[in-house]
């Protein structure tokens, strides 16, 4: 059995990748509401600082900054991709293992995350998480995308309005 090694950091800032089982699927999108929900409870219940998110059909990203005496990111995932589950009332083919641990398929088990080393590894996930509509062609300009906190740092005027995006290749947990 593969052994996952995280690097946890009280206080620390991270990259996510979080994707669906199925890839084709689109009920992050679909289903925009229920994610938000269960976002903005587990975030209640287990505060942290979200610097950046963007929500694709099948897979998000998100850049946080967890409290000064917190690193329990993990926690945070599993209440996000358990309330949505069980507030969409869905279930997807599973393997035996996973309706052995009574998951329901929607979600691939595990989450890509990257410890933020530095200011410019920040400002690099930062501008993936903006960018990631436009590099899987949904949309051209990043700012057209419904779906991402880049409209919210256009409004807080941290971003320009008429930011066209770039793309550093990178590891960012896609395929």
């Amino acid at each position: 059995m593969a052994r996952y090694r995280r690097k946890y950091i009280a206080g620390g800032r991270y990259f996510f990748t979080v994707n669906l089982a199925r890839r084709s699927d689109t009920i992050l999108v679909d289903h925009i509401d229920l994610l938000r929900q269960a976002y903005m409870d587990t975030v209640r219940d287990m505060p942290l600082t979200c610097d950046a998110m963007v929500v694709l059909p099948d897979h998000l990203h998100a850049v946080w900054t967890l409290p000064a005496h917190d690193s329990d990111f993990s926690e945070r995932w599993r209440l996000i991709k358990f309330r949505f589950s069980r507030a969409l009332g869905q279930t997807r083919a599973r393997s035996a293992s996973k309706h052995a641990k009574r998951e329901c398929g929607i979600w691939q088990r595990r989450f890509w995350e990257h410890a933020i080393w530095d200011e410019a590894d920040y400002m690099a996930h930062m501008r993936y998480c903006w960018f990631n509509p436009v590099k899987h062609g949904f949309v051209r300009r990043a700012a057209d995308w419904p779906y991402s906190s880049l409209h919210r740092d256009i409004r807080a005027g941290r971003v320009a309005a008429d930011w066209v995006g770039d793309f550093d290749e990178g590891d960012f947990g896609e395929r």
